[in-house]
C-alpha cells in the first residue's frame, strides 16, 4: 500500500526561513542565480547560495565530487529550510548514490526543483516517503514574473497555503475522479530510474508525466518501458504536462504524442488530463510530489488539488 510510505511534511516556510541554492547538475549563469536571489529575498527569504553557482566542469556545474559536496552541505544543514535547484540538464544520476540522506531523513526540507531533478524527488518518495516540490528553478525567478500566477502557486506550495490547478480540456481526456498521491516528473528520467534505486512506485498514485525536445519514437519506447515494467496498469490516474517541442523523424513516427500516451493506458479504466500546465514552458505549476491529490477530468477540463 503506497500511503503506507507517506512520510512527514517538511515544515512549510514562512517569513525568515532559509532557502540554499545549488546546482547539482548543469551549468547555470551566476547572474540568473543573482536575479532569483532577489526575487526571493524581496519576499521574505533569506538565501544561502552554495559553492556551484557560476562554477563549471565541461557540461556541469562542476565536478562530482563538487556537486555532490555543495548538496551534500545544504541536505545537513539544520539551518536550510528548502533546497532549490539552480537548474535541471543532466548529472543528478552521476552523483545521486553519492549522497547521505541521514540528517535529512531527520530533519526533512523542502527539495526543489524539476527535469533532471525528478530522480532526486523520486528517489527521496521512494526511499523515505517524503514529499518534494517539482518546481520552477533558478531561471524562472525574475521581476518580470513576479506577480505570474504559476510562481504563486510556488509560494503558496512552499508555505502551506491551498493550490488548485485548472487545465484546459482535450479530446484525449479521459473523464473520471481520482485520489492518491502525486508522484512522477520528466518522463526520461521515469525510464532512466526503472530498476534503480530510484525507481518510484506508482501502484495507487496518480502519475505526472512531462518531456522535452525528445523523438517521438524514443517517447513511445520509454512510455514503453514504464509500462512492461508495470507503472501503468495500477495508476489511479494520469496527468500529461507539456511535451515541448516534440521531434520526428525524417520517415514520420505516424503518431502524434497525444495519440503514444493515449494508446499506451486506452486498455485502462482511470481518468487521463492533457494539457496540465507544468513542465518546460514559461508556465510551470509548482506540484507537491509525494503528497495527496484529488483529481477531477471532466467533458468541459480537468482540476487538481492538494489534499491538505
Amino acid at each position: 500500500n503506497p500511503l503506507q510510505r507517506f512520510g512527514a511534511m517538511p515544515p512549510f516556510l514562512k517569513q525568515g526561513s532559509v532557502i540554499g541554492i545549488t546546482c547539482p547538475a548543469s551549468f547555470i549563469p551566476a547572474e540568473k542565480v543573482h536575479h532569483c536571489v532577489a526575487v526571493l529575498e524581496g519576499k521574505g527569504f533569506r538565501v544561502k547560495v552554495g559553492n556551484t553557482i557560476g562554477t563549471n566542469h565541461h557540461y556541469f556545474s562542476g565536478t562530482d565530487e563538487s556537486r555532490t559536496a555543495d548538496l551534500q552541505a545544504m541536505l545537513d544543514d539544520p539551518a536550510i529550510d528548502a533546497i532549490m535547484m539552480g537548474r535541471g540538464g543532466y548529472g543528478m544520476s552521476r552523483i545521486i548514490d553519492r549522497l547521505d540522506f541521514t540528517a535529512f531523513a531527520q530533519k526533512p526540507k523542502w527539495i526543489c526543483g524539476f527535469s533532471d531533478i525528478t530522480l532526486l524527488l523520486n528517489h527521496v518518495e521512494q526511499n523515505f516517503g517524503i514529499p518534494t516540490l517539482h518546481s520552477p528553478m533558478c531561471g524562472s525567478f525574475r521581476e518580470d514574473t513576479l506577480q505570474d500566477e504559476h510562481l504563486k502557486s510556488f509560494y503558496a506550495a512552499i508555505g502551506g497555503g491551498q493550490v488548485v490547478y485548472p487545465a484546459t480540456t482535450s479530446t484525449y481526456n479521459r473523464p473520471g475522479l481520482a485520489e492518491g498521491i502525486l508522484t512522477g516528473g520528466n518522463l526520461s528520467l521515469l525510464a532512466h530510474n526503472v530498476g534503480s534505486r530510484s525507481d518510484v512506485e506508482t501502484t495507487g498514485k496518480i502519475l505526472f508525466i512531462e518531456d522535452i525536445e525528445e523523438y517521438l519514437y524514443k517517447m513511445d519506447r520509454m512510455l514503453l518501458t514504464l509500462k512492461r515494467a508495470g507503472k501503468l496498469d495500477k495508476l489511479k490516474g494520469l496527468i500529461v504536462g507539456y511535451m515541448t517541442n516534440m521531434l520526428d523523424t525524417e520517415r514520420p513516427f505516424g503518431q502524434t504524442i497525444e495519440e503514444i500516451i493515449r494508446d499506451k493506458v486506452a486498455e485502462y479504466n482511470y481518468p487521463v488530463c492533457f494539457n496540465f500546465p507544468c513542465g518546460h514552458e514559461d508556465v510551470n505549476y509548482t506540484l507537491t510530489m509525494g503528497a495527496m491529490h484529488r483529481l477531477s477530468v471532466t467533458e468541459s477540463g480537468a482540476q487538481l488539488e492538494i489534499m491538505r
